[in-house]
């Protein structure tokens, strides 16, 4: 059977896909060590029965009882040896012949950006070699080419990062003519709210546009403008910066949406989708303006949504919880905080960033991957681009700020049982009731693939902040992928929960409801 695929939010480029290709379903899609969850482990011997304990996933799960330092450089190894194909193209999912290969696009520029990150902090060497092959093969955008805005965005800033590497002026001017596509493409600039563009020309493909397309531009358009000191790079990012705070922030939360559509006639934000992407890029914009301009107004706007980020995105445990949009990437933010943390000198942005590193890099897979969820177990099996990214970054982080720190509760998820229970949601609610201080929801990303089906969540009857949801559907590299955390939360101390997975508002861009899990994960 063939069918076509779209890719909303980042092109939705049509995908020819033969019949419904799924990740995991084979050993070769499998963590080396690893069990699908709920499979019997050396903890239980026999299969879960619904309802029931599947037994620890200690076989699969690592412990990482290790330092920032090693945890960092392990997963700087696994981008450069097992992501990194040899040839200046990122494998999109490991195990490795899952998924395309490619250096172009949000996903790929996620890991160039964290080399990047790597290299900045600590100038390790072993970046330089791969982000020169990287420079070669980086896309050139030219005025015949088809793409979507934000594809041209999230380039040409992993282009500049190229650059600073490796002082190569070809792909400086790559960067540049990436900003130059989206400035003179015909019917970008247009509809209701022209000072933003669509995400593809005259509205098509959904009407859509998204901030990433416009905060990659600013952060493109102000390192240019480091690099090149010209002035109209500097000009043309406070000019998008301040069209992202009127179309784009949420005034109450202090939060960044990401979707806007445009019928031509008006501009509608969709709310509460608050990606860690697009808040991670206006966060670090705000204060690289504040550096260039000298007003400190903004930064006042970085400080005051990375505070946001803080109290409204986090779990009961304070753990920053990004839900499931498989198209967000974390790298960004981690970037942003970092920021905050060093050269800004806020101490709540470090205490941010060593909180979750202590959660994330409690339990690593055994290849030394980060799964979306850093409140979550690590991945079982496939574990994609957009999902490491943030992870990884994060260990970067943590070992530039405190070398020698380690994670507090090493193998935190060792300690989880698998309860086997499977449900689908139909026209109402899916309750899952549970006493104990962790929880993560196993499904499959991509279930009904690979667009189209979200859900809403609330955690004791509390909606979450972050209305993302579940958006169970939406699959990244188009495939469906089993055995993944579709949701995570922690709490300081173990109690009596209800997490309530409710229907979702139609949206042309997520489509209407859909929810399926096959059981979940309980520390007790």
């Amino acid at each position: 059977m063939i069918c076509n695929v779209r890719k909303p939010g980042h092109g939705q480029r049509p995908l020819i896909v033969l019949g419904v290709i799924v990740l995991g379903a084979t050993a070769a899609a499998v963590w080396p060590g690893a069990l699908p969850w709920g499979q019997a482990t050396p903890r239980s011997s026999a299969p879960a029965t619904q309802g029931e304990s599947g037994g620890s996933p200690a076989a699969y799960v690592k412990s990482a009882d290790i330092s920032y330092s090693a945890l960092a450089a392990r997963s700087i190894s696994l981008l450069e040896n097992s992501y990194y194909n040899g040839t200046g193209l990122w494998h999109m999912c490991f195990p490795k012949g899952t998924c395309s290969t490619k250096n172009r696009d949000w996903g790929a520029d996620a890991l160039t950006n964290v080399l990047y990150f790597r290299w900045m902090l600590d100038r390790d060497p072993s970046v330089v070699p791969y982000m020169r092959t990287l420079a070669q093969t980086a896309h050139q955008w030219l005025p015949t080419d088809i793409g979507s805005s934000d594809s041209v965005t999230w380039d040409a800033v992993a282009e500049v990062r190229l650059y600073q590497v490796t002082r190569n002026k070809a792909v400086l001017a790559k960067a540049q003519a990436a900003l130059k596509f989206v400035d003179t493409e015909p019917g970008l600039a247009t509809g209701a709210c022209p000072t933003i563009d669509y995400q593809w020309p005259y509205g098509a493909r959904g009407q859509l546009k998204t901030i990433e397309t416009t905060t990659n531009y600013v952060k493109a358009a102000l390192l240019l403008y480091h690099i090149t000191g010209k002035k109209s790079f500097l000009t043309q990012a406070k000019r998008q910066y301040a069209q992202v705070r009127r179309y784009f922030f949420n005034r109450p939360t202090k939060l960044y949406s990401s979707y806007l559509f445009d019928n031509g006639k008006k501009c509608k934000l969709l709310p509460g989708q608050y990606f860690a992407s697009v808040n991670g890029n206006m966060i670090w914009a705000g204060s690289m303006l504040a550096q260039a301009t000298g007003r400190h107004g903004y930064l006042g706007d970085a400080i005051a949504t990375a505070r946001a980020v803080q109290s409204e995105l986090s779990d009961g445990a304070g753990i920053f919880a990004d839900l499931q949009a498989d198209n967000d990437i974390g790298e960004p933010l981690i970037e942003a905080m970092y920021r905050l943390a060093t050269y800004d000198h806020l101490a709540f942005a470090k205490n941010w960033l060593l909180r979750n590193a202590s959660a994330a890099g409690a339990d690593v897979n055994a290849a030394g991957a980060f799964g979306r969820f850093f409140d979550g177990p690590p991945p079982s099996a496939t574990a994609t681009a957009w999902q490491v990214n943030g992870g990884i970054a994060l260990m970067v982080a943590a070992a530039a700020i405190d070398p020698q720190g380690h994670p507090a509760d090493p193998g935190f998820w060792d300690r989880a049982t698998f309860v086997l229970d499977s449900q689908t949601m139909a026209h109402d609610t899916v309750r899952v009731s549970f006493t104990g201080r962790a929880i993560a929801i196993i499904g499959t990303i991509g279930d009904k693939c690979c667009i189209l089906g979200h859900a809403s969540v609330a955690v004791d009857g509390v909606p979450t902040v972050n209305q993302a949801g579940i958006w169970q559907n939406y699959s990244s590299p188009s495939r469906q992928q089993p055995d993944q955390v579709l949701f995570a939360w922690r709490w300081r101390t173990s109690g009596h929960h209800v997490i309530t997975i409710g229907p979702a508002k139609f949206d042309n861009e997520e489509g209407g409801s859909f929810f399926s899990m096959t059981g979940y994960l309980l520390v007790r």
